[in-house]
């Protein structure tokens, strides 16, 4: 593959797309629709390519493409991906086609221009997971806000303007404090080069500097994560959004936050890190246990399965703060540096399999909204009986997200509890009562409340799951159960690329 700009043709595939799109006639919907999803395959074979042909024992940066762009600007066109990154390229592209082939079947208008954004997004999410040039960074992770903007904002609900100016304010307002540190460390280290700024460690003489710019990065990830008390956009974002829109925002975009805390903040603040680390711990202990709590409140599906989020988030950001704070003894000490790699492995993970499971409930809550028009759970009753089909896909898919063991968020969890009670046990311990209150709604509110019981008559006729509804489901059940049962294929991609970085970070920290 040496040579081959597969990750340029992986990200600039859909700008391609999207500009084919905008040639096409209005009035030919049906070709628009195939055209979208047939050229949305191209990146997913090609991610598939990354994945098989990664080498996961070296665990360094692959597939490096590198050019001169701006060179007064010391700017360059650099991409590459590692164990953490090639999941998650992985993810974008399965969830973009499942959700455009859900969209062909339910999406009536502006076809043209629905299809043209979600291309375009796109290729913003996977700008963000293969660059290693800042400006590069924020370039791509700004074009996915004007997409995801214009998505909830013209095909979302009834109240998706305001839901669309929020989620626009709030992460813009984030993105304006990442600009500011960014554009300090460049004129401080003269390189917006991520890999050559971590091994620099910018500020590193004034630490007044550097939380300083830790602390603005860190509130634009926390807000994408999000991360409590960021979160009060996601509940309105979800809930008007539409279906696949909600499956993306869930299943990517939330994890471009996460990834930033992995790719930027970890390595290139480990210092400033390790200090705040208790404060990020905390943050995310209450964001588990906030966020499931508060899910246990609602009765809209869709904000229920919205606030689940923020307390499945709240996991990565624990392990990655476990982490954080193991610090400097990770160096001497191999069992803390092996249970802090353990901790960021589950991390890593679990921002795969929520983007699977919680892709795969909101595509569920769309199926069921398309039929009823409601969301409200208590308008159902006894389902069970009547859509068997989206009845076992709903419980194998709700299983997955409470942590059954067997599927694959169960194994995610689990890794974030083991490497972090090493480190952080109370925080940890603290961590576990949101497992008990998510298993307690999904199982209460979603599975007795949709569909066990006494059938609500007004569904007695109520239809099953089609095929294409099926079709979508699929691939997400699938890597639920076999990352559930042997999640060895993923682990191997990413476990030596953060060994690795753990090690390194510890050594900068103790030097």
């Amino acid at each position: 593959m040496e040579g081959f700009p597969i990750l340029t043709i992986i990200t600039f595939t859909p700008l391609l797309g999207a500009l084919v799109i905008l040639a096409l006639p209005r009035d030919n919907e049906r070709t628009i629709k195939l055209f979208a999803i047939l050229l949305s395959l191209i990146p997913l074979v090609l991610a598939i390519v990354v994945w098989f042909n990664y080498d996961f024992q070296a665990g360094t940066i692959q597939f490096a493409e590198e050019y001169q762009w701006i060179p007064t600007l010391s700017i360059k066109y650099r991409m590459g991906v590692d164990g953490i990154s090639v999941p998650m390229v992985f993810l974008t592209a399965l969830l973009t086609v499942v959700s455009l082939y859900y969209s062909s079947h339910v999406i009536k208008v502006r076809v043209k221009e629905y299809f043209f954004f979600f291309l375009l997004l796109e290729m913003g999410m996977m700008g963000v997971f293969t660059s290693l040039d800042f400006f590069l960074f924020y370039v791509f992770w700004e074009i996915g806000l004007v997409p995801m903007y214009f998505l909830i904002g013209v095909w979302g609900g009834e109240r998706r303007e305001y839901a669309a100016i929020k989620f626009f304010l709030y992460t813009l307002t984030g993105s304006v404090l990442m600009l500011l540190a960014i554009l300090a460390m460049f004129f401080t280290e003269g390189t917006f080069d991520i890999i050559e700024m971590a091994s620099r460690q910018p500020f590193s003489d004034s630490f007044v500097l550097q939380a300083l710019a830790f602390w603005g990065i860190f509130i634009a990830f926390a807000i994408k994560v999000p991360l409590f008390p960021f979160h009060t956009w996601l509940p309105d974002a979800h809930v008007e959004a539409p279906t696949a829109g909600s499956v993306i925002l869930a299943g990517v975009l939330l994890k471009l936050g996460c990834y930033g805390f992995l790719r930027i903040l970890l390595p290139i603040f480990p210092q400033a890190f390790q200090v705040y680390a208790p404060i990020v711990a905390l943050l995310a202990v209450i964001s588990i246990v906030y966020g499931a709590l508060v899910s246990m409140a609602q009765w809209d599906l869709k904000k229920l399965i919205a606030y689940s989020s923020v307390s499945h988030m709240g996991y990565v950001i624990l392990g990655v703060a476990a982490a954080a704070s193991a610090g400097a003894k990770m160096a001497s000490d191999p069992a803390l540096l092996d249970s802090a790699t353990i901790a960021v492995n589950g991390a890593v993970m679990q921002m795969f399999n929520h983007g699977i499971i919680t892709g795969g409930l909101f595509l569920l809550v769309g199926v069921i909204y398309e039929r009823t028009h409601t969301r409200d759970l208590k308008a159902f009753g006894g389902l069970g009986t009547k859509v068997p089909i989206y009845y076992a896909v709903m419980l194998t898919t709700v299983l997955a997200s409470l942590g059954l063991p067997g599927l694959a968020g169960f194994v995610a969890e689990f890794m974030v509890f083991r490497g972090a009670i090493a480190i952080i046990p109370v925080m940890t311990a603290i961590a576990g009562i949101g497992v008990v209150v998510t298993a307690a709604f999904f199982l209460w509110k979603v599975i007795q409340g949709m569909f066990l019981g006494p059938l609500n008559e007004k569904w007695a006729n109520l239809p099953d799951m089609e095929r294409y509804e099926v079709l979508c489901m699929v691939p997400l059940i699938f890597f639920m159960a076999l990352f559930g049962l042997y999640p060895v294929p993923i682990i191997n991609i990413m476990n030596n690329t953060v060994h690795s970085m753990l090690h390194t970070l510890s050594l900068m920290i103790g030097g």
